[in-house]
């Protein structure tokens, strides 16, 4: 008899992610990886000198599922005092990681047949994830410069199987946010046809020129059916913890709680120490850190610019997109991070891999700038070399 496909079909013929594959052809041909978003600094160190100090006078046994008092309380603070949000600690589910999140949420309101409206360009993560709980993911897509929200277009790709938004604010790639007008907006589709918005806000503090995160959950009508998730590795540039946290009222957060219980249960007890008094921290420490980041961008973009290099608008997250067709070059994102990484030596990553289906920009790729000052001039020349023997 024939033996059945013993891989889930979401997974059978799935490849790596495009920031594996970028990474792994960074290592291959000693290449500048901008590719991969991390900050190649350790982190504040307060912070290290309390995940150090943790890790020998606390427990190192399993912390209860839901995550740490100390921290929850922590959390709900923070959100607080930076974004006047009034969440209990019970309302918040520590994570390992934002993705865990992520899936957590999903699985927990997502059931089979249910449509989820994903803005393009996504987290390739997002749409695996639908579809493993049995979803079907909705895709609506932004187009560049501004990745600017098409609202006529959102509410009509909303159908009386339309469970849940997905909603990604700042965006990653492309460094833009939502205007209080379209967060306005969406918030009144998702309260008018009954939607749950997953709230991926885990750029939320990583935002330049002085414009300060709104959450979604904010809106009129959210509070209730929002599920707000953040990430410690963003905010303090340690991405490597992978402490991240999911927030939701009721019931919603009821059942966020018992996905999350059944992937990872728990996450690292001196490491959630650690995030909780970095939370409670002077808001000094923050501020240093995004005046680094926010000095690598210029000095990347600077560079880019000078090189010839059209830069797309930026207002968060540690990513720049340049507009290919803009600097007069004719590869499509694609066979031009293809030919850089091998080429030029400098990794980045094609913006066309974060949108599924035929509509999507072929022109844009994405840099990492949370990298050391000569590691930017370097890259900024290789790729001027490059752009040069390309014309």
């Amino acid at each position: 008899m024939p033996h059945r496909q013993p891989i889930h079909p979401v997974y059978a013929d799935m490849d790596r992610t495009v920031f594996d594959r970028m990474s792994a052809l960074a290592k291959e041909h000693g290449a500048i990886n901008l590719g991969q978003g991390f900050p190649d600094a350790a982190g504040p160190r307060p912070l290290l000198d309390s995940a150090a100090a943790a890790l020998v006078e606390r427990s190192n046994q399993y912390p209860p599922g839901a995550g740490l008092p100390e921290l929850r309380t922590a959390i709900s603070g923070y959100y607080a005092r930076r974004q006047g949000l009034d969440l209990d600690a019970q309302d918040i589910t520590v994570t390992s990681g934002a993705t865990e999140a992520i899936a957590a949420a999903v699985l927990a309101l997502v059931s089979p047949g249910d449509e989820v409206i994903l803005f393009q360009p996504a987290y390739d993560a997002y749409a695996p994830m639908v579809r493993r709980a049995g979803g079907v993911p909705v895709p609506v897509s932004l187009s560049p410069p501004l990745f600017a929200y098409p609202l006529e277009t959102v509410a009509a790709a909303i159908t009386p199987r339309t469970r849940v938004l997905l909603f990604n604010d700042p965006l990653n790639p492309a460094g833009t946010v939502a205007s209080a007008e379209d967060l306005s907006e969406i918030a009144r589709l998702c309260v008018a046809h009954d939607l749950v918005a997953i709230c991926d806000e885990v750029w939320e503090d990583v935002r330049f020129d002085g414009v300060r995160h709104r959450s979604l959950m904010a809106f009129p009508g959210m509070a209730d059916r929002a599920v707000k998730i953040g990430s410690a590795g963003k905010i303090f540039g340690v991405t490597g913890w992978k402490i991240g946290w999911m927030a939701a009222t009721g019931a919603i957060g009821t059942a966020l709680a018992r996905a999350h219980q059944f992937l990872t249960y728990a996450s690292a007890p001196p490491l959630q120490w650690a995030v909780a008094e970095g939370l409670e921290m002077p808001p000094a420490m923050l501020e240093d850190q995004r005046a680094d980041w926010a000095a690598s961008r210029q000095r990347l973009r600077s560079g880019l610019e000078s090189a010839g290099y059209a830069v797309l608008p930026n207002a968060a997250t540690w990513f720049l997109c340049v507009d290919l067709s803009a600097s007069g070059i004719s590869l499509g994102d694609t066979e031009f991070s293809a030919r850089a990484v091998r080429e030029a030596r400098v990794a980045t990553i094609p913006v066309s891999a974060f949108y599924e289906g035929g509509e999507r920009p072929g022109s844009i790729v994405r840099l990492c700038f949370t990298k050391p000052d000569a590691v930017l001039d370097e890259a900024a020349a290789r790729l001027e070399r490059f752009r040069r023997e390309l014309s």
